[in-house]
């Protein structure tokens, strides 16, 4: 569907031209209406409540102060004389508890900024566990000592982050008008986001590692323990997530190198001819699974430097040759087993199988047979998640691997015209909080818009500074990344780092959350059947996507739009609406923020009808997507999957599956453990024992086990109100 929008409207709503100079610098238009909200939460802070003849009161106040500054005949006033304007006019009218809630609220709020980057008061809060902290994220055990240190390292690196940022930036962030991702480590050091790893460069060309001068590799192996080795140097390099892009062509040569070791070996020991290969060949898929099922425990037994198992996806599906094939077989078949004793649902990696026509899609396809596995996989450990290749293509200009969970690069060719994806990063994201923008706009469009505008230019801002803080790195900060191939060049200690940014050879994404939110204030909760409003919402992200490609040619790097991964933020911006606006019908009342694009959780969809909905969007969005099918337990009825994914393959490009694999070891339950204020918790015994339950949910795209945390996320309660309305 495609849409335009008419943003004439903008230039009418201009408050009689007058500008206010607010503290952080910026120039915003005067606008009427926050009068007016801080006038009520300081009535509010006096009676606790306020009434429908205060409220006209309160109006009629606000028109006074208005005159009086318009009677200044000032083109331009600062917060500051507004204050003092407002102060006034409450003790003439006689308004002594009126005037002292309005200057106490203001001091809250100037006390609260100040908090936020006072380093000492973001230690005790740590120290005291405040479980908004230290549950902040699903796959973080705050009760480990090196992720203490890591929380400790990271709070001290946000209230340190919030003094570096533009200080309208960091004003707007702590507001909660936006949220500037990963303050803990950016921008007090110049670190890069998520990328995708050059493992086929760097396994064939060696690397170093601390110390150590590592050595193309002789096997399958030693490729895959070397894989493990570059992840957690990696994890440690940055702070997001990293991808090996179609792991089973990387590694099939390695593999091969196996196959001849066995078949010399074969050639010395066996006179018949078949027999030796047959040896060599199952010697070799031996050493294929063995390879892989090491990669899988290396991978979850790691621990970054920031405290946790890095953040790992691995893609794969695209090989046709027999070894590349035996490898697909064996990553699809060790994550179907579990791992462990007691066969638990593996975290990490992140498993994507990509779906290609003439390849794997149809019966007549070559590997048809390993998305059976993919298939049965899905059903038991809901990875591994679907990209379809020709949707990628056509919605990013390339087929690869997302960098970590949902970020896409865009397709891209060198300096010699040849298409380059691994070796390539994103710089971070901003997203906005657009129910906030539909709030403050009393439901009257123009001023949506004209909000949106200038909420978007600080998000510009923002994103320009994450740019120009990563370029301040030198490429000795990060040497595996800059100097030993993770980002496929290998630069010299004096080079710039920015020789690998530059020319939109990196990505930098402008995030969003509550597009349902948005258009149920101004549609109604049930707006999903109303194209006036789908098509509204279609129109904020065209929007979005306009700036961004603009900002793109002006500035030479590639910003784009990205559903946002959001995992507290979910919480975060609906808490702070809710303090904002108070308890509204589903809204804020349902304690959680809608993520990105998707369909309201709380309503039962067919996948069909989910999907069919939410294809329209990624085509604005194809700096980052994922979409979600929600099914009972699929075990039983595979095939019911597999003829979603085939829907799926013309519609959208990244599909994950939704499907209750929660384990009772107690009672052998077998499906959708309930979320509480406790934990999550058996519905059959109610246990919540961590060591006698296997709780897997999503949580920002990748898997998480929250069963031992309280239920503190909006993404939590996401969860909730998907069991409850599956139920």
């Amino acid at each position: 569907m495609e849409t335009t929008i008419d943003l004439d409207c903008e230039k009418n709503y201009n408050h009689f031209y007058l500008t206010v100079l607010k503290r952080d610098g910026r120039l915003v238009p005067f606008q009427k209406e926050k009068l007016y909200e801080s006038l009520a939460k300081a009535e509010v802070q006096v009676h606790q409540t306020i009434s429908e003849s205060t409220k006209k009161h309160l109006a009629l106040l606000t028109d006074q102060i208005k005159k009086k500054i318009i009677q200044q005949n000032q083109q331009e006033i600062t917060f500051d004389e507004i204050q003092m304007i407002v102060e006034e006019t409450l003790k003439r009218e006689q308004l002594p508890l009126l005037v002292e809630a309005y200057i106490a609220y203001r001091i809250q709020k100037n006390s609260l900024r100040a908090k936020n980057t006072d380093i000492n008061y973001a230690v005790n809060r740590l120290l005291v566990k405040d479980h908004l902290l230290i549950n902040e994220n699903a796959n973080k055990d705050s009760d480990i000592f090196n992720t203490q240190r890591d929380l400790t390292a990271g709070i001290v690196g946000k209230s340190i982050g919030l003094k570096l940022l533009p200080e309208h930036v960091g004003n707007a962030h702590q507001k909660g008008d936006i949220h500037y991702h990963d303050l803990d480590y950016h921008p007090y050091s110049p670190m890069t986001n998520c990328c995708l790893i050059d493992f086929e460069g760097m396994l064939a060309k060696g690397f170093k590692i601390g110390n150590a001068e590592v050595e193309p590799p002789k096997s399958i192996q030693t490729a895959a323990a070397q894989m493990a080795q570059i992840i957690a140097n990696v994890a440690s390099s940055q702070y997001g997530g990293c991808s090996a892009d179609r792991i089973d062509e990387v590694l099939a040569p390695y593999a091969q190198l196996n196959f001849k070791k066995h078949l010399k070996t074969a050639t010395e020991w066996i006179e018949n001819k078949e027999k030796r290969l047959d040896f060599a060949i199952e010697k070799t898929k031996k050493d294929i699974y063995d390879a892989m099922q090491s990669l899988e425990y290396e991978i979850n037994t790691l621990f970054s430097s920031q405290g946790q198992t890095p953040f790992t996806t691995i893609g794969f599906g695209l090989g046709t040759d027999w070894l590349a094939r035996e490898i697909q077989t064996a990553i699809l078949s060790i994550r179907t087993a579990g791992i462990g004793k007691e066969k638990r649902t593996a975290i990490f990696p992140k498993l994507i199988f990509s779906l290609k026509r003439g390849t794997n899609l149809e019966q007549s396809d070559p590997n048809y047979d390993i998305k059976q596995l993919a298939i049965t996989c899905a059903t038991k450990r809901m990875y591994p998640d679907v990209l379809m290749y020709d949707k990628i293509v056509e919605l990013t200009g390339s087929f690869k691997t997302p960098m970590g969970c949902r970020s896409f690069l865009q397709g891209w060719k060198d300096a010699n015209g040849i298409e380059v994806n691994s070796g390539r990063m994103n710089l971070g994201v901003v997203t906005l909080n657009l129910p906030r923008i539909a709030l403050e706009s009393k439901r009257k469009q123009t001023i949506f818009w004209s909000l949106l505008k200038e909420r978007v230019q600080t998000c510009k801002d923002a994103l320009l500074y994450r740019v120009d803080r990563t370029k301040e790195a030198t490429p000795s900060n990060a040497p595996i990344l800059y100097q030993h191939g993770v980002f496929g060049e290998r630069l010299s200690t004096t080079a710039a780092v920015d020789e690998l940014f530059k020319n939109k050879r990196a990505t930098v994404s402008l995030g969003y959350i509550g597009l349902y939110e948005v258009a149920t204030v101004f549609y109604g909760s049930e707006w999903e059947t109303n194209p006036r409003a789908k098509e509204f919402t279609l129109a904020i992200l065209s929007y979005l996507k306009k700036q961004t490609d603009s900002w793109s040619e002006y500035y030479g790097y590639h910003f784009s739009v990205y559903s946002t991964p959001s995992e507290s933020l979910t919480d975060r911006f609906c808490r702070l609406d809710t303090d904002k606006f108070g308890l509204i019908p589903d809204i804020t009342e349902k304690e959680y923020y809608t993520n990105s694009f998707h369909y309201d959780v709380r309503k039962k969809p067919t996948p069909f009808e989910k999907l069919t909905f939410e294809k329209d969007y990624p085509k604005y969005t194809s700096g980052g997507f994922i979409h979600y099918c929600e099914y009972p337990n699929m075990q039983q009825n595979p095939k019911a999957l597999e003829a979603v994914w085939d829907f799926a393959y013309d519609q959208v490009g990244y599909l994950g599956t939704n499907t209750p694999i929660d384990y009772c070891y107690q009672c052998d339950f077998k499906g959708d453990f309930l979320p509480t204020e406790k934990g999550f918790e058996c519905p059959e015994c109610g246990n919540r024992d961590p060591k006698k339950c296997d709780v897997v949910k999503r949580t920002c795209g990748y898997l998480g086990n929250p069963q031992a945390r309280p239920m503190v996320h909006g993404r939590h309660r996401e969860i909730a109100a998907r069991v409850k309305h599956m139920n």
